[in-house]
């Protein structure tokens, strides 16, 4: 019996495209999250335009939003960005709950080419050394919280890995991929779509002979000490390795399901799935906060900023364009 079938044997409906599955796994303590994006993401890099490495690289980085966003419990937004001096200096990727989704990209459109044409447009090369910051904003009323790692020749998977063993101490394993689909129907020109996926594991244990103090890296013990070294669970060494045998091909095929990859990971093991958690193309820009961004600046700003007696502004995420008259500012 094939994957496809045992699940509809059991009854399960696949989330579907732009929707992000929570599950768990619970005799390996692993909770995690899955995602297979579609036309969210197409639209989101169609609006753009961006050269194909870009592109795929601003893919991966929404993907790993959309996996990390949607576990906020809080209204509020959760946003990475890089900062580098790479091909390719800033990506941003900011998710809003319960759904909203946008990003941008800054670049050198000499310099992106250049490493294509090298063979040298992967994301460890394109991003170059900088830093990679996670921000969780909790609203006006509570405190922000920020964790930044280093990029310095690194794959955004690897820098996720990292930024989770520093900044929150939780084991946890990332994929992801992104992939482009090409419809060639008879009588019409071929289509192009971005598609990606993407599925994180964490090790949560509950049971009393799993949890363990994290580990003190060396930076934070005191000087002389020795620091603490723990043996890695059986239970996480067997659902790192299981995510880890993934592949890409598995993450990008339209034909595969969030639940069949799930299900071809853990079903010896038992997983559970939960309410699958929708994306959405949705900016934050506004009439309403436009005219109030530039109520902030001085006379000589706005002054600045006229031409022919009117002010434009182009939101650089989804490029809606807005115009007034400086009088009206």
């Amino acid at each position: 019996m094939s994957v496809s079938d045992e699940l509809d044997r059991l009854g399960v409906a696949p989330a579907g495209r732009d929707a992000v599955l929570p599950y768990a796994v619970e005799p390996l303590d692993v909770r995690g999250r899955a995602v297979m994006m579609g036309p969210v993401l197409d639209t989101i890099l169609k609006r753009h335009a961006y050269p194909a490495p870009v592109s795929r690289l601003l893919a991966e980085a929404a993907t790993l939003v959309s996996l990390l966003g949607t576990s906020l419990k809080f209204e509020g937004r959760f946003t990475l960005q890089t900062t580098s001096d790479g091909p390719v200096s800033m990506l941003v990727v900011d998710f809003a709950t319960p759904d909203g989704l946008r990003a941008c990209a800054q670049f050198d459109e000499d310099a992106v080419r250049q490493a294509e044409a090298e063979g040298k447009a992967d994301s460890a090369s394109l991003l170059g050394k900088g830093h990679l910051a996670m921000t969780v904003d909790q609203g006006a009323a509570m405190n922000r919280y920020q964790g930044i790692v280093a990029l310095d020749g690194a794959s955004l998977e690897e820098v996720a890995h990292r930024y989770f063993a520093q900044s929150e101490q939780i084991p946890t394993v990332v994929r992801l991929a992104v992939g482009e689909v090409l419809d060639r129907r008879e009588g019409s020109a071929p289509s192009h779509a971005w598609i990606a996926g993407g599925v994180l594991a964490q090790f949560l244990p509950e049971a009393p002979e799993r949890m363990r103090q994290p580990d003190l890296a060396p930076g934070d013990a005191p000087e002389g000490a020795e620091v603490a070294q723990h043996d890695e669970d059986d239970a996480w060494t067997e659902a790192r390795a299981l995510v880890e045998t993934l592949r890409d091909d598995e993450l990008t095929d339209p034909a595969i399901t969030a639940e069949q990859v799930l299900y071809r990971l853990f079903n010896e093991r038992g997983v559970r799935i939960f309410e699958p958690q929708p994306l959405a193309d949705r900016c934050r820009c506004s009439d309403e906060r436009i005219r109030a961004m530039l109520k902030g600046f001085t006379d000589e700003e706005r002054a600045d900023m006229t031409v022919d007696g009117r002010i434009e502004v182009t939101c650089r995420f989804c490029n809606t364009r807005y115009d007034y008259s400086a009088d009206e500012v």
